[in-house]
């Protein structure tokens, strides 16, 4: 593993990434989901695409990465940028999984490869509703406890930072992004994913004008059971791409 240190903002970060066939000039730029870290990302395609250099980034606040900054997307995205241009590199394309695909869309690259990307706002449940109504209500009393309670457990241990941050990015709707995408897309799907379901990537893969949906078997993580495919797609759909 190795790290570099940037600045931001007038903030440093120190972004953890590891390098996999770093001889080849391709590069595939590599980005996980919230409360996730590069590690699974590698554990699905470290020994697929042997013809691209493959770059796995922590991203600020996972893994072991920093940061004491609150974020938004946009944010996330020129940080990204500005940790590619000390590497010196200029990838072909960029793959995101969840809060990943989101920051992928923003780095316009040739090719783009969203698994089950966040970025579409979905309809909460009545038990969500409800917790936040209550959270709402007893606020102004100043009864603060019951929001810790009803935190959601993607930001559990998470720093002040980085609970604001989750609060800036969980729900934000990100279909004006996708539909001024120019990048050469396939959109992976798990067919029972509920935290970005089915549909939100329909309609993702609509608003992207160069786009394919690939629905596949299984959950928010289908891509640990499926990489030999997206791997061979992405070969025969980015061959000619710089």
């Amino acid at each position: 593993m190795a790290s570099k240190e940037i600045t931001y903002k007038k903030h440093s970060f120190r972004l953890a990434y590891e390098l996999v066939n770093p001889a080849q000039k391709k590069v595939l730029l590599v980005l996980h989901g919230w409360g996730s870290n590069k590690e699974i990302m590698k554990q699905a395609f470290a020994k697929l695409l042997p013809e691209y250099k493959h770059i796995y980034l922590d991203m600020p606040g996972f893994g072991k990465s920093t940061n004491d900054m609150i974020l938004t997307t946009k944010d996330y995205a020129e940080i990204v940028k500005l940790f590619l241009k000390i590497l010196d590199v200029t990838p072909t394309i960029a793959m995101g999984h969840s809060f990943g695909g989101k920051v992928s869309t923003l780095l316009h690259t040739p090719c783009l490869v969203l698994l089950s990307s966040a970025g579409v706002v979905t309809e909460k449940p009545w038990s969500i509703k409800l917790k936040i109504a209550t959270v709402k209500f007893l606020k102004p009393l100043g009864i603060t406890f019951i929001r810790d309670m009803f935190k959601s457990k993607d930001v559990e241990n998470m720093s002040h930072e980085m609970y604001e941050t989750f609060k800036n990015v969980v729900d934000e709707d990100f279909e004006a992004s996708f539909a001024q995408s120019k990048s050469k897309t396939m959109c992976f799907w798990g067919k029972e994913d509920t935290a970005t379901p089915l549909y939100t990537g329909e309609k993702i893969a609509g608003l992207i004008k160069d786009s394919v949906f690939y629905p596949l078997d299984g959950d928010h993580f289908f891509f640990l059971k499926h990489a030999n495919f997206i791997a061979q797609t992405i070969s025969e759909h980015c061959k000619d791409q710089d």
